[in-house]
């Protein structure tokens, strides 16, 4: 009982400030009609200032670490941050912040669970298939429409509130889902990321191209596990070797946003259900992150 209050109590101080909160604090919107989504989501959207979608075209290359200490950062530097897991098959995001339960109801909408990255700042505000499965463990055996549809639920029928951040993690390849966020979503840019062996740069260089078939602007490549710097000797190790993205990046005329080294840390952190970049000694890695939330926010709050 405590934790549904809690639950309500955090739906209802969420609420405020929105135009559309009634007088107990909880959402008042009313929709009705087959345009009634449309119309959500373009209201969501309209409250939210920067899209950035997180995508690659090579499954494992750490997407959803990325995305989750983008988000992080952004939500230490005082920003409002949403994170959004469109990996229906495959959610990580839920894990990765160990986040469980259901999102709980604010009037006519769904509340995005949220997630405390440290004292003072604003919580992370997020979504995933998960919240919705009776076990985590269950199976989406879902074909595209379902997929699509399932998507625009998740931007419409939550709510999302004025966020400067919405950041959404994709699965790998250029299917439904990346394809549905860069068609709905107007206005999303896309943060890439590889690795740097040649099998992965291969792959990647097909997400940019997917980016501009699709007209959304390519904000950056991040090449991620670029070298290990051992723990006992300190030499560099290059494991996958390095550089690849950069070169790809180079090659692709899009910017280069920075390399993230392998960091014993970042599996730490996620196992510990914390984003890297909140922990008071990162590492390597974090400050790596640091740099390159940096220049996304120099590029983007610039050209608002």
């Amino acid at each position: 009982m405590n934790e549904e209050k809690k639950q309500l109590a955090d739906a209802k101080s969420s609420c405020s400030g929105c135009e559309h909160a009634t007088a107990d604090g909880t959402c008042g919107v009313k929709r009705e009609g087959p345009d009634a989504l449309e119309q959500a989501i373009a209201e969501n959207l309209g409250r939210i200032k920067q899209k950035l979608l997180v995508l690659s075209g090579k499954g494992g290359v750490g997407k959803s670490s990325v995305a989750v200490n983008l988000a992080g950062g952004l939500a230490m530097a005082g920003k409002t941050v949403g994170l959004l897991d469109v990996d229906l098959h495959g959610p990580s995001i839920p894990g990765m912040l160990n986040l469980r339960g259901t999102m709980p109801l604010a009037g006519a909408m769904i509340k995005p669970l949220l997630f405390d990255v440290a004292p003072g700042r604003e919580p992370l505000r997020v979504v995933s298939i998960e919240f919705f499965l009776k076990n985590r463990d269950d199976a989406v055996i879902w074909r595209g429409p379902m997929k699509i549809s399932a998507i625009k639920q998740l931007l419409g029928q939550v709510c999302w509130g004025n966020l400067d951040y919405l950041i959404v993690d994709s699965p790998p390849g250029t299917g439904d889902e990346p394809l549905s966020v860069a068609q709905i979503i107007t206005g999303a840019r896309a943060v890439v990321v590889t690795t740097p062996q040649n099998v992965s740069v291969a792959d990647v260089r097909k997400s940019i191209n997917f980016c501009r078939a699709v007209g959304m602007e390519v904000l950056g490549v991040i090449e991620n596990m670029s070298g290990l710097c051992c723990p006992h000797c300190a030499q560099r190790i290059e494991l996958f070797k390095s550089g690849g993205g950069r070169k790809m990046a180079d090659e692709m005329h899009v910017p280069f946003l920075g390399s993230l080294p392998i960091d014993p840390a970042m599996v730490d952190a996620c196992d510990a259900g914390r984003p890297l970049v909140s922990i008071s000694d990162g590492g390597p890695m974090a400050e790596a992150f640091s740099s390159i939330i940096g220049k996304i926010r120099a590029c983007v709050e610039e050209t608002a």
